[in-house]
């Protein structure tokens, strides 16, 4: 009897915390402390965020040409603390900008320079 109603309490629980999780992500809005976060501006304000970091991250790629002639993907990842795709997001980036300029097509002769 008691294997029985242990798998009927689980599987209200289960309902219950399944149907709070839609609700909450239906009106995308959560109370915490009595006071309502609504979880849309605060992904924008999380957006907002990255995008100034990102700006950062490309304008210490920029100076670093300051300092030496070519940048490599390598030069990137470990001056930031990013990734591979990271870094190559950063650098293609500021290549559609007009700011530095990609030598070599693929592999590790690839290298950037300021325009």
């Amino acid at each position: 009897m008691d294997y029985f109603y242990n798998i009927l309490i689980f599987v209200m629980g289960t309902v219950i915390g399944g149907v709070a999780v839609l609700y909450f992500l239906k009106n995308k809005s959560v109370v915490v402390a009595d006071k309502p976060l609504d979880v849309a501006q605060d992904s924008e304000t999380l957006r907002e965020k990255q995008i100034k970091e990102k700006e950062v991250g490309k304008q210490k790629i920029l100076e670093l040409f300051d300092s030496q002639a070519r940048v490599l993907n390598d030069d990137v990842q470990k001056m930031l603390g990013v990734s591979d795709a990271s870094a190559t997001r950063y650098l293609d980036e500021l290549e559609k900008e007009g700011k530095i300029k990609q030598v070599g097509e693929i592999g590790s002769g690839v290298f950037y320079q300021k325009t």
